[in-house]
């Protein structure tokens, strides 16, 4: 058998083996929980309002289940809103009638109307999240998705003493739903938030917030896992604890080689698993968390408090740790280039070492003319944002629908696969024709198991050079290479790590520079690929993937369920 045959067979394997989850569940009772969306009063800032939630929580209810598990969720929408949910990081094998972007993937669900997700594992193990999937809600609507190792596994370190899910979220003394209205409206900023969050609390450093802290008991000599996600809507974040080393060891839902750090960058939709070993002089430590640069951001701090069990003296004010400052961008680096793949025999990495389809993809904001410079953008302009120059329109109904029934004018498949202006993307200064983007809903179709490369360029369009993390649908990739300044298609390619590159679903696009990922598409649907900070996302920097079907019933994507809702 020649060398490429046998490359083939063990790329269908790996495909067949991925797909094994869906065979093992069958004829297996999958559970169902039942989420009920309503408005529920909460304090917070020395104010009360309403806010959007999940079975009255915010954060709202953790999600806990087993590597390969499946799980129904019956949503039921008692609020004012449509609202939809996405399982961040789950890949939906198949299935992305389950996957949640409005108008992307379905209709949103109606106030009064209900719709019952399959969420369905397959590789993922770790932490991931799931949130609301429309407008702003997901500043409320969003909680833990913790997936435990099989039965009779373990993880690939020694298991903790206990763990902890750390959820970093943005408070609003307004209506998030009416501010974000409002600045699209307008075509302005929307409103930056009050605060930050840590498992809805804001923390001791903001008023009317010190009794509420949250506080995690530790015992001494005893090791944590703590499960930390970024909800926060437009911010990057740092988080450390006072005193205390931490160890990465998972990102993502994927396991990487563990190293330690005084301090992580964690971008909007990411999630890092670390350990902590409670071994400091029994006492009170702040962890804490406040913004990495941004061209609008909530310069905020947030904390919760780690406290020792025992007897002792406690001080008036907790140790508080080193944050790197909010433009510290060398302290971004040297965090993000020590992150690689574990790469053992049992979790192993499956990079493309060749290329079938190759997107170049120009990142950016961008702004749309007004009639006589009536809008509260730069100028008088309308804020908008692009990927290749292209700002996404929501379309009517979904593109999955339009897409499965052959319903035509809902999207165009031609969006580019490169930049259709090539400039110096990073210079101070840009062209006047790249300025203004083009309006349109376009989709890139894809082969099925074919490899795929996209660079990630950021521009300097609008000086709003800022790090963007984009985030996939459907799919985990690689992040092989990075670097600063414009990509290079000769030479960047030859620093690629395609021995134990990361495992992500959300990347940060470094300010000023560019990003590669790789992956298969093994997974055939209607994929969504955006910005995770809203307010760009907002804008229309967005796009979609399409993986077409294989030739056999586990690379065609699942029928539609019984119910959709209508637009």
């Amino acid at each position: 058998m020649g060398f490429k045959n046998k490359f083939l067979l063990l790329e269908f394997l790996a495909f067949v083996l991925s797909n094994l989850y869906l065979l093992s569940m069958a004829g297996k009772p999958i559970p169902t929980v039942t989420w009920v969306i309503n408005e529920t009063s909460y304090t917070r800032l020395c104010s009360t309002k309403k806010i959007l939630t999940v079975n009255g929580l915010f954060p709202g209810p953790p999600i806990h289940l087993y590597k390969g598990d499946s799980l129904y969720v019956n949503v039921i929408n008692q609020g004012r809103y449509n609202v939809t949910i996405h399982w961040h990081g789950v890949r939906q094998l198949r299935n992305p009638w389950s996957d949640g972007p409005e108008y992307v993937t379905q209709c949103p669900i109606k106030p009064g109307a209900n719709f019952t997700y399959e969420i369905n594992l397959s590789t993922e193990e770790g932490t991931l999240w799931w949130h609301a999937h429309s407008d702003w809600s997901r500043a409320t609507v969003h909680g833990p998705i913790i997936i435990h190792p099989k039965p009779h596994t373990t993880y690939p370190f020694p298991k903790p003493y206990a763990e902890q899910a750390i959820v970093l979220a943005s408070w609003f003394k307004g209506d998030v739903m009416e501010i974000i209205q409002s600045a699209i409206e307008g075509g302005g900023e929307p409103n930056k938030s009050d605060a930050f969050t840590i498992n809805g609390q804001p923390g001791d450093l903001y008023n009317c917030s010190k009794a509420g802290t949250f506080r995690m008991t530790v015992e001494y000599g005893k090791t944590y896992l703590l499960r930390i996600i970024n909800a926060i809507m437009n911010e990057e974040m740092f988080f450390a604890v006072a005193n205390h080393t931490l160890t990465l060891v998972g990102h993502d839902a994927a396991y990487v080689k563990p190293f330690k750090t005084k301090y992580i960058m964690i971008t909007p939709g990411q999630t890092m698993d670390l350990l902590i070993k409670a071994d400091q002089t029994p006492s009170h430590y702040y962890m804490a968390a406040r913004a990495y640069a941004g061209v609008v951001y909530d310069n905020t701090t947030t904390t919760a408090i780690i406290q020792y069990s025992g007897n002792y003296t406690s001080p008036s004010t907790p140790f508080f740790p080193n944050l790197p400052n909010y433009t510290d961008i060398d302290s971004v680096t040297n965090f993000t280039d020590k992150i690689k793949a574990l790469n053992s025999k049992e979790h192993p990495v499956d990079v493309p070492k060749k290329v079938d389809t190759q997107l170049i993809i120009t990142v950016s904001v961008n702004t749309l003319p007004c009639v006589n410079n009536s809008c509260d953008g730069p100028n008088g302009s309308r804020l908008a944002a692009s990927l290749n120059n292209i700002s996404f329109v929501t379309p009517s109904i979904s593109v999955l629908e339009a897409y499965y029934y052959h319903i035509r004018g809902i999207f165009k498949p031609n969006f580019p696969r490169t930049p259709p202006y090539v400039f110096n993307f990073t210079a101070d200064e840009m062209p006047d024709n790249v300025l203004t983007p083009l309006n349109a809903t376009k989709a890139r179709i894809i082969e099925f198991n074919s490899s795929v490369e996209i660079v990630f360029q950021g521009t300097n369009v609008m000086n709003a050079a800022e790090n963007h993390p984009m985030h996939l649908h459907g799919f985990s990739f690689y992040k092989v290479g990075s670097g600063f300044g414009n990509y290079n298609i000769s030479s960047d390619p030859t620093g690629y790590n395609l021995e134990d590159p990361p495992e992500v679903n959300t990347i940060g696009l470094p300010k000023n520079g560019w990003v590669a990922i790789r992956f298969r598409a093994d997974n055939p649907g209607v994929w969504f690929m955006h910005c995770h900070l809203d307010r760009h996302s907002s804008w229309g920097m967005d796009t979609v993937l399409i993986v077409k079907n294989g030739g056999t019933k586990l690379s065609t994507m699942r029928k539609p369920p019984n119910y959709l809702n209508p637009c």
